[in-house]
């Protein structure tokens, strides 16, 4: 495609003569309105060891915790009377967020509230936590389920997972200037900007129309498509010495972020998949805010040196896409976030 081309392209997305431009705020999720009420509760409970995860000092070893949950995505398995995937975003959600910290999960609990119990729709629930333990290699040792009518309707999925790591297996956490950055594909929009992509998707569809991509029966069964478990990265990321790690969930690309003070150009990232650009395209979304809260196609991504990063993307079937530089900020094709 020419420049020009491009440009008109990306005018007829932004707003010029389509729809109203969407953004993640507009479709209920303000993301700085977020980070001001985490720090506000941070500021009152107090600073904890770990970004990803907490890290307990237990003598020879860490205990870690991660806790998260489904969020809206729960709405589409709803509409489509489908909860058998769920769980799997419950457990990768968590797990994912203890292999960024370079902890191995071992244990899980989790916690389903709803309006009133059924049976069919809690096995399905079961059926994903079982599949998304067994992909991730960890226990399921217990939960709780609460019927609480006045306080949720249809239900809420949440979980916390333990890991273990010796003292020397945690990654430092912070890049270096002159870092390589490896990215490893996501699955699709996995289970972050779910209220974005439910509100643009719904503007003309429903969730039960055919799907005019991919291999999927219908529209809300692209956007179920379970989040991608990266357990499978911690022993080459430990082997190539990586350094930091940054799980791509709330917030997009800038997660990038999270791995130090640093700038961070990402130029070859993972194409996106089709389900990305069919949500620009509904709902009229700017390239930038599609970056600020999809993974657009990368779910993970590692910072290390540069002369080890062309192993570990062959040894973890990935791809370096980028560079972390002085300075800060995150470029992503040429979009500053």
């Amino acid at each position: 495609m020419t420049e020009d081309a491009d440009a008109d392209d990306r005018s007829n997305r932004e707003g010029d003569g389509g729809a109203d431009e969407l953004t993640y705020a507009e479709a209920g999720v303000d993301i700085d309105a977020s980070e001001a009420a985490t720090a506000a509760l941070i500021g009152a409970v107090g600073e904890s060891e770990g970004d990803y995860a907490g890290l307990l000092d237990i003598g020879d070893r860490y205990l870690a915790l991660a806790t998260d949950g489904v969020g809206t995505k729960l709405l589409v398995a709803e509409a489509l009377a489908d909860y058998s995937t769920v769980g799997i975003d419950c457990i990768a959600m968590n797990a994912n967020d203890l292999v960024a910290a370079g902890v191995r999960p071992v244990a899980f609990v989790d916690y389903l509230a709803v309006d009133e119990p059924d049976e069919t729709f809690a096995e399905q629930v079961g059926e994903g936590l079982r599949a998304g333990a067994d992909e991730a290699d960890l226990e399921l040792v217990g939960g709780e389920t609460a019927v609480m009518p006045e306080v949720i309707r249809g239900l809420d999925l949440a979980g916390t997972c333990a890991g273990l790591a010796a003292k020397d297996g945690i990654f430092p956490g912070e890049a270096e200037p002159g870092d390589a950055l490896v990215g490893f594909r996501s699955s699709g929009i996995h289970s972050n900007g779910l209220t974005l992509a439910r509100t643009a998707v719904t503007r003309d569809h429903e969730y039960t129309d055919p799907c005019p991509f991919g291999d999927y029966d219908t529209l809300g069964d692209a956007l179920l498509e379970p989040t991608r478990l990266y357990t499978h990265l911690l022993d080459p990321m430990r082997e190539h010495g990586v350094r930091a790690a940054a799980h791509v969930t709330g917030g997009g690309w800038t997660n990038l972020e999270r791995l130090g003070d640093n700038r961070y150009v990402v130029e070859d990232a993972f194409d996106p998949q089709p389900v990305f650009e069919f949500v620009q395209a509904e709902g009229n979304v700017a390239d930038e805010e599609m970056h600020r809260t999809f993974n657009m196609g990368t779910g993970f991504v590692c910072a290390l040196a540069p002369e080890d990063a062309e192993a570990l993307a062959a040894a973890a079937d990935g791809r370096v896409i980028g560079r972390v530089e002085s300075g800060d900020g995150v470029a992503v094709r040429g979009l500053e976030l």
